[in-house]
């Protein structure tokens, strides 16, 4: 574990195995509850929001060998060796990050629309450039936010999803995510460590027909790093394939978790 690990808040229900459910960028562990709520009759589920996201402390660091690190730390407070770790997105390459720098403590890995390259041109400097130029003290309703991040993001379904993370208090509204600190960190949030190592067990890497994120040289990547992975591609889904498509999505799931 490294000296900059980090008390992350989380949430944990069920008993079990250990299950860690790991959120993507501007997302936090209430993401995944709804499979929490499946899971936990038959593991121990964590919801961790990792760092600069959800309830849990702002860092300036935020790399994926940290941010594995801080699992690390809720495996230790949870009295946990081992556990099997699912991510989505950024979380799928904290996850991947956790099983090439600390294998002794993955019991299984899936990894969700994601794959260990760099990526490039995804929007995100715009989404966050639109989050940072809310005038919050003109917000009276998330309404108002809604339509202040309308002109440059879109997608309905993106916009309620960033507007998770505002919050109304004393003060009035405001962002919970570090908006500049991850701005800054782009670079590395869309990039992918200098990571040598191989995970060489049983892994599931599923990704959405519809998107781009697992391509040739993502596959050609993965086989790279985890020989032992499967590759399964869920039909009529995007890149938030838990969400669009959550029956097959489970049974891909389960299926791994089953075998």
């Amino acid at each position: 574990m490294t000296d900059d690990a980090i008390d992350l808040n989380y949430d944990a229900s069920g008993d079990g195995p250990a299950l860690l459910l790991l959120h993507g960028l501007y997302g936090s562990g209430n993401n995944w509850r709804r499979y929490a709520r499946r899971w936990s009759e038959h593991y121990r589920v964590l919801l961790p929001d990792l760092r600069n996201h959800g309830r849990s402390p702002h860092s300036e660091r935020m790399d994926y060998p940290a941010m594995a690190a801080d699992l690390l730390r809720v495996l230790e407070r949870e009295g946990l060796e081992r556990a099997t770790v699912l991510g989505h997105s950024m979380g799928g390459k904290v996850a991947m990050a956790l099983a090439l720098t600390a294998p002794q403590h993955v019991a299984g890995l899936i990894v969700a629309d994601m794959a260990p390259v760099t990526y490039e041109n995804r929007g995100h400097d715009a989404i966050l450039a639109a989050m940072q130029a809310v005038d919050l003290d003109a917000v009276t309703s998330r309404a108002d936010a809604d339509a202040a991040l309308a002109e440059a993001v879109d997608s309905p379904m993106v916009r309620q999803f960033l507007l998770t993370n505002l919050e109304r208090g004393t003060e009035g509204w405001r962002w919970r995510l570090p908006l500049e600190t991850l701005r800054q960190a782009l670079p590395t949030i869309q990039g992918w460590p200098a990571l040598d190592g191989r995970w060489e067990a049983p892994a599931l890497f599923v990704h959405g027909e519809r998107s781009d994120y697992v391509d040739a040289a993502g596959r050609e990547a993965i086989a790279s790093h985890f020989p032992e992975a499967r590759v399964e591609s869920i039909a009529s889904a995007g890149h938030w394939l838990h969400v669009e498509t959550p029956d097959a999505f489970t049974a891909a799931v389960e299926r791994y978790l089953g075998d």
